[in-house]
């Protein structure tokens, strides 16, 4: 991934991202053990290499000399171009607008993309659960964001712990009884205090208290025990609603305008533990709304944090649809761009207009839509030709069923395109992902990086 933005990383180089001169030291990440996931060995554990090429490193892998055509199927891809765009195009429309990024990490699991979203500004890297902290804090990430409430014991003496250490690690809590849970166990563990966020939630929603009133009573409960500081408030909007029309946004305002009465209410009883007040809420389909209501709440000593984690890789279904850069236009110049492809073969053609692909729900996100036919070719590496009028009807756990107009010439052996939704189960069936530059050459991109993930 090269030149993401002018100041910091330059390119993909051993399989992660590599700083260029003038690196920010803002960057909460440890940039050696980032680029130690160079060194791994591929083999059979990696579905994406075929054996003609294990025994190489993740460098050797992809520096440049693999190309598209040295791979084998069923596959996914990203594209380098995509990846730089997509993170300098939200950095640079976060800071117009006067908030922060701390960008959900659990969508990639990959340390490689979390560094290059860090350099690009990132306050820190949000995830949802004690395991993805922990590979977070395996690669260094000092700020992290908790988008949960921790419950478990474990989960809440390791975190102190980690905070001890000189982390700064922020969760959420929604509940009295949660507070209670989290100030028995530090009690009990002699730990603490920790930073929590007092989770504000919408009717139908998911977690967090449901409304000004329950969320007013919490924050009171935190302020109580003696082992948590209030940090500022929280919630999730994306799920309210999954459109953008008139009636998929009313409960999506209709939530973030009771966000920012709490922060009020709060903030006029002084009832902040703190001088630096996070008010955090965005996911990727709504932070234009996020920022339009709770952006006049950012002042000294106010920060307001969108956690988009999907807009790095983007797709070509619904966040295509429902971002806010392309809800207009989804080809529009300032747009992001889909980072992912998957490719898969034809493994047979026995009925008339009906093909079946080696690519099924083991290898491709379904849950926001089924994979779409963007063009076929006879090898990998070879130009792709239109497949108009073609559709994914079904999959399996390792086939989709292709179905096509009769006329258009499909042969067993052929390799499909397919456009996906949803990067955030797409990048979880993959340990590891070649990164492609098509700038030489677009029909046979060469393997210019590579991305691993750890879920």
């Amino acid at each position: 991934m090269r030149n993401v933005v002018p100041t910091s990383v330059r390119r993909w180089k051993k399989g992660v991202a590599v700083m260029g001169e003038g690196q920010s030291p803002r960057a909460g990440i440890d940039r050696k053990a980032v680029a130690e996931l160079g060194t791994e060995v591929l083999d059979w554990r990696h579905k994406a290499v075929p054996a003609a090429l294990h025994g190489r490193t993740a460098a050797e892998f992809g520096s440049g000399s693999v190309r598209l055509s040295d791979l084998q199927t069923p596959l996914l891809t990203l594209d380098d171009a995509a990846l730089r765009g997509n993170v300098a195009k939200l950095a640079a429309w976060c800071e117009r607008h006067g908030v922060r990024l701390a960008p959900h990490g659990k969508t990639t699991m990959a340390p490689a993309l979390w560094a290059a979203q860090l350099e690009a500004g990132a306050w820190g890297i949000t995830l949802a659960n004690a395991a993805q902290l922990r590979v977070a804090r395996r690669f260094g990430v000092e700020v992290l964001m908790l988008a949960n409430s921790l419950t478990d014991p474990q989960a809440i003496g390791w975190v102190a712990g980690q905070v001890a250490g000189g982390a700064r690690i922020v969760s959420w809590v929604d509940s009295v009884a949660g507070v209670r849970r989290l100030q028995d166990v530090l009690d009990a563990a002699d730990a603490g205090p920790l930073e929590v966020l007092v989770e504000i939630g919408g009717h139908g929603g998911r977690t967090g208290a449901r409304g000004v009133d329950a969320a007013l009573e919490v924050a009171q409960a935190v302020r109580a025990a003696s082992r948590l500081r209030l940090g500022g408030v929280s919630g999730y909007e994306g799920a309210l609603s999954h459109s953008w029309d008139e009636a998929g946004l009313a409960p999506v305002r209709a939530y973030l305008n009771d966000f920012r009465r709490l922060h009020e209410r709060l903030a006029a009883d002084g009832g902040y533990d703190t001088d630096e007040v996070i008010l955090t809420a965005g996911g990727s389909a709504y932070f234009d709304d996020v920022v339009e209501i709770l952006g006049p709440c950012a002042a000294p000593g106010v920060e307001v944090i969108l956690r988009s984690g999907a807009y790095v890789i983007h797709d070509d279904g619904f966040y295509r649809g429902i971002s806010p850069f392309s809800r207009q236009n989804p080809d529009a110049e300032d747009a992001f761009v889909s980072a992912m492809h998957g490719w898969a073969r034809v493994v047979s053609r026995t009925e008339p207009g009906l093909a079946i692909l080696e690519g099924g729900k083991r290898d491709l996100p379904v849950d926001e839509g089924l994979p779409v036919p963007q063009g076929i070719a006879r090898e990998l590496g070879a130009p792709l030709q239109p497949l108009a009028g073609a559709r994914i009807t079904a999959v399996n756990d390792q086939h989709a069923f292709l179905a096509y107009p009769a006329e258009v010439d499909v042969r067993p052996g052929d390799v499909v395109r397919l456009g996906l939704s949803h990067p955030c189960t797409a990048l979880d069936k993959w340990t590891l992902m070649p990164v492609l530059d098509g700038t030489a050459d677009p029909a046979n991109p060469s393997v210019v990086g590579t991305v691993r993930t750890f879920f």
